[in-house]
């Protein structure tokens, strides 16, 4: 269901689709973000703003209506996020394509630098910092670049969230999303970046990441974090496949992600178990593909300190003693 009724023209595409995905938010949130896209200096037929509604119970269409001449509106069944974002990018039209979670918003002040380096330098991607702190937050305006996708990865520790970066439909290709998929922004985006051959960076804050204690990342339902480290292994698993038929300077590059990633679920194990025993179950599992020990490389002290830890008995039992502790600390 298209709510615009403005005639969209065929043969000029907007500069950037905006795609926000949405289900059962307050739609004070979902108006905030709207407006944060609205306060950009892009003129109307340089902008598309997709809405899909993921099967909300209420949907938001009555209390967006002053907006039906600016959005695309869509709902579909709840099928979830990978979905939704994948129907988004389907019925899109814009050369570059940014992703919005509805209860987030952009910052229009440091997304208006994101703009000028497109319009500048038209690169691949843009990649920019997100807060937590809200939108009125002092950025800094430099930027880095160009470098590849490759390049960027060797260098660069990724932060997954899909909404980080602005990047090209000609980029994107025929990559989409896998369904179902809990936290299936830490397979898109190593895949994604991999793809790019200009890529500039900004410290620049241009998102606002809201946390909300009743979001994905703060379900303590335990079949609900089981497979969220059953889909973490997968992409662990499958980034690992991948990586093995790329050329060397790829492959390292997404070696080095899968070795973060490694990490990153070793770490969730320990916080979401608390079990030593589902803890060398899990690594015994990691073991039999050659994925453990983690591979013995200086990307971080925080990783060669973590690396050196997981690799005894001892290490790994003060991990789950010291772990939960440092996070209640917090």
């Amino acid at each position: 269901m298209n709510v615009s009724d403005k005639p969209l023209s065929q043969n000029q595409a907007p500069l950037v689709s905006f795609i926000i995905t949405y289900y059962n938010l307050p739609v004070d949130m979902l108006h905030e973000c709207i407006e944060s896209i609205m306060q950009l200096s892009l003129q109307p037929e340089e902008r598309e703003i997709i809405l899909i509604d993921d099967g909300s119970d209420i949907t938001p269409l009555n209390e967006i209506i002053d907006y039906r001449d600016e959005i695309i509106y869509l709902r579909q069944h709840n099928q979830g996020l990978s979905i939704a974002r994948n129907v988004g990018v389907n019925i899109s039209r814009g050369k570059y394509i940014q992703f919005v979670d509805a209860d987030d918003c952009l910052i229009p002040g440091g997304y208006e630098h994101c703009l000028d380096v497109i319009r500048k330098k038209e690169p691949d991607m843009v990649i920019f910092n997100f807060t937590h702190e809200g939108t009125n937050v002092d950025t800094p305006y430099l930027f880095e670049g160009p470098v590849s996708g490759a390049e960027f990865m060797h260098h660069n520790n990724l932060r997954a969230s899909a909404c980080g970066y602005v990047f090209t439909r000609k980029t994107l290709g025929e990559l989409r999303f896998t369904p179902q998929l809990l936290h299936e922004d830490e397979e898109f985006t190593p895949l994604l970046i991999l793809r790019a051959d200009t890529i500039y960076s900004t410290d620049t804050y241009a998102y606002y990441y809201r946390i909300r204690e009743n979001s994905i990342v703060h379900n303590d339902d335990t079949k609900w974090q089981e497979k969220r480290l059953d889909d973490a292994e997968y992409v662990i698993m499958q980034l690992d496949h991948l990586a093995n038929t790329l050329a060397s300077s790829e492959r390292i590059a997404l070696q080095r992600r899968v070795a973060q990633l490694t990490m990153d679920y070793i770490y969730n194990i320990i916080m979401l178990t608390h079990s030593e025993q589902k803890l060398e179950e899990r690594l015994t599992r990691l073991q039999k593909c050659g994925m453990f020990p983690l591979p013995d490389r200086d990307y971080t002290q925080k990783y060669k300190w973590f690396r050196k830890m997981t690799n005894s008995k001892t290490g790994r039992k003060i991990l789950l003693h010291t772990l939960p502790l440092l996070w209640k600390e917090k």
